[in-house]
């Protein structure tokens, strides 16, 4: 089992994600007939609010087993997987709409991260919407630290380690239109998130759609 999936497995039961679903841009591009995957769903928080909204058609994956345990003693309507990182159990074209909520973040790797929209662009209808929600660099002497001192392991600026063993990663703006150069920009916004940890970062909201 790799540090990633034991540190998420860990703690799936003790933390509670803080990043806000951007619900009324969403809602100006899917409609609540829509069919939506949420990869990296952790414990489903974003599928419950949808649910919420009416929204029926629901699955979400990720490859925390415990994350999906959680998933599941909360919810039973709700088509909850688990999976491996970039492999989805699911023909092409296949949803309306996909979600990647702060779950880049976590995997601090390019190709891996690639291995990820690759997949997601398959199982998009033609059309599809994507929504991402990730983190931004920042410039506070807190962060700078910590990039610096992971450079030198991971040789990638913005990763950094958790105590606990997670391995997080920032990203400058470069790499944010390297993940969407195959999506029509419906809408983008920078904004300060609260981490689940308690702390500020600077962040991004996109939404694009298949070309």
């Amino acid at each position: 089992m790799s540090k990633q999936k034991r540190y998420w497995n860990k703690v799936a039961n003790q933390k509670e994600f803080t990043t806000p679903f951007q619900s009324d841009l969403f809602l100006k591009h899917v409609n609540q007939n829509a069919s939506i995957l949420d990869y990296g769903c952790g414990y489903g928080r974003t599928l419950f609010e949808l649910k919420d909204y009416k929204f029926e058609n629901l699955h979400g994956v990720d490859f925390s087993e415990e994350m999906i345990k959680r998933a599941k003693s909360n919810e039973s309507e709700i088509n909850f997987q688990v999976v491996r990182s970039g492999s989805l159990p699911f023909p092409d074209n296949s949803f309306d709409a996909v979600l990647l909520f702060a779950v880049l973040t976590c995997v601090y790797k390019n190709d891996e991260q690639n291995a990820i929209l690759n997949e997601i662009k398959r199982v998009l209808k033609p059309d599809g919407i994507i929504y991402i929600n990730d983190f931004l660099l920042n410039d506070d002497e807190r962060n700078k630290a910590r990039y610096a001192k992971d450079y030198t392991k991971y040789h990638t600026y913005g990763v950094f380690e958790l105590a606990g063993g997670a391995i997080l990663r920032h990203h400058n703006e470069e790499r944010v239109k390297e993940w969407t150069n195959h999506f029509e920009e419906l809408e983008y916004q920078k904004v300060e998130y609260a981490t689940m940890n308690g702390n500020r970062s600077n962040g991004l909201v996109y939404i694009g759609r298949a070309k």
